[in-house]
């Protein structure tokens, strides 16, 4: 099934929202860095924020959605959810 989800560093400094259809798969190539080159630059490897979808058109607008808020409107959304901003799917 397709997830949206959010990546941060360790300080919660910037924010990535990403799509996939495998979130473990997906979690272990941003935190291996071979995901791409902005996750890997800011070291985006704590998933903070995630929603699991239908279907991927549906989790594809879900995440245009996001990525068109303001940071404010992440932070408090993330907070509904995890608001200890604390990783939501430890290391292996």
């Amino acid at each position: 099934m397709p997830y949206i989800y959010m990546l941060t560093d360790d300080r919660n400094n910037v924010l990535y929202t990403g799509v996939t259809n495998n979130l473990e798969r997906r979690m272990s190539e941003h935190r291996s860095g071979e995901a791409d080159a902005y996750t890997k630059k800011y070291q985006l490897h704590k998933l903070v924020y995630c929603e699991q979808w239908e279907s991927m058109k549906d989790a594809i607008r879900r995440e245009k959605q996001l990525k068109g808020w303001r940071r404010s409107k992440k932070n408090d959304l993330i907070a509904t959810i995890n608001p200890k901003w604390e990783e939501l799917m430890p290391y292996k």
